[in-house]
């Protein structure tokens, strides 16, 4: 999951529904949990469900995008904020394994506490409901996994043209454009985790990418401050 920071609130809000603009400014238009690039149909995702906090309603910090599917699936369960990792707080792309054909679980050798939360976090927009047998079943409209494996096909065939051409400059604009079209960006950069220009790239081309969860190279590092 992609490390975001939203920055300071750009405007007061008195219908927390007119912050969708802000958002999508800010972060591209790209669901805050899965990822998937939505020209329509995002919405603006309260972190603390207003219903259970009102007071949290109109303010920024409690704002994040998600899609339908994100969105459903959270619905108002109640969320222990420090049970959860977050895109905007910790460096969420630490916690999370991407694999090919469409599936995400917990990363592989995270402390106890950070592990729960993690498994916390993919069940809160059930980021793990996949069609094949033994992962939790998705909806029927719900094609997130099938959506990770079409980008994720897309960033290997990229890959391949990336290196069958030395890394050209040309190749690196492709890949670029490419991600951004299909979104997923922790797709792409699992799929070029060998190769630090591209992760660079990558982190630069989409919007208010977390750039303190990366060292030079592009790896991922913890957040300065959190504990992810």
């Amino acid at each position: 999951m992609r490390p975001i920071e939203k920055g300071v609130a750009p405007n007061t809000y008195t219908d927390y529904r007119d912050a969708i603009a802000d958002l999508e400014d800010r972060l591209g238009r790209f669901c805050s949990y899965c990822e998937r690039p939505l020209k329509i149909g995002l919405a603006v995702e309260h972190v603390a469900p207003k219903e259970l906090r009102p007071d949290l309603a109109l303010v920024w910090e409690n704002f994040l995008l998600a899609c339908l599917n994100c969105n459903s699936v959270k619905g108002e369960k109640v969320v222990s904020i420090d049970g959860v990792l977050w895109p905007d707080i910790h460096n969420t792309l630490l916690a999370l394994a991407y694999l090919k054909g469409g599936f995400v679980k917990v990363a592989k050798g995270l402390h106890s506490v950070v592990d729960r939360r993690a498994r916390a976090l993919i069940d809160l927009v059930g980021l793990d409901r996949h069609k094949a047998k033994g992962w939790p079943k998705p909806a029927r409209r719900d094609q997130r996994w099938r959506d990770r494996e079409e980008a994720w096909a897309a960033a290997e065939l990229c890959r391949d043209f990336f290196e069958s051409s030395g890394g050209s400059d040309k190749a690196l604009g492709l890949v670029v454009v490419t991600a951004k079209g299909y979104g997923f960006f922790s797709v792409w950069f699992f799929v070029f985790a060998s190769h630090s220009l591209v992760k660079r790239a990558l982190i630069d081309a989409f919007p208010s990418t977390a750039a303190t969860c990366f060292n030079s190279s592009g790896a991922p590092i913890r957040r300065p401050g959190s504990v992810l």
